[in-house]
């Protein structure tokens, strides 16, 4: 029975190669002379200091032009508020969202069902399984699904006959 899984993935590797990019850029740049202005990769986030608010959205736009360069979908990061630190220093922690949360899984799952197509959707843990018996009909779910989510990064992983 042909199958595919539903994830969203993020390549760590390329997500720590545009922080040091970023890194890189903004101790070069002229504007940012004397600044404190940097970004720190924890696990599954990421901290962009500034001395400011301006300098913290310039920051941000930096980072999010080196991880489309990358080849990172900006769609997975979610910028948490804009934190004072000491003096006039401020920090905003960027969330890297990887895997289908439950509404989404549960939003695939009812789109599938309501595709009328002869399949069964499944969710596992961080993956949502489709199954069927005909491998066009997966892949007019994979159409569907890309259609209609377009907010989330998604990727069609492990396609087996």
């Amino acid at each position: 029975m042909p199958t595919f899984d539903i994830v969203s993935e993020v390549d760590q590797v390329e997500l720590r190669n545009a922080m040091d990019q970023t890194n890189k850029e903004v101790g070069n740049r002229f504007d940012f002379k004397g600044s404190d202005a940097r970004v720190e990769l924890a696990e599954t986030s990421l901290t962009v200091f500034a001395d400011d608010d301006f300098k913290l959205g310039q920051v941000y736009d930096v980072l999010n032009g080196r991880l489309a360069k990358r080849g990172v979908d900006v769609r997975c990061l979610s910028r948490g508020k804009i934190e004072k630190m000491s003096g006039d220093k401020v920090k905003q922690v960027v969330t890297v969202r990887v895997g289908v949360d439950k509404e989404l899984a549960k939003r695939i799952v009812k789109l599938i069902k309501e595709s009328k197509l002869k399949l069964q959707a499944s969710i596992q843990g961080n993956t949502v399984r489709v199954s069927g018996n005909k491998k066009d009909a997966l892949q007019d779910a994979m159409a569907a699904v890309k259609k209609s989510i377009s907010d989330f990064p998604l990727q069609f992983n492990n396609l087996r006959d």
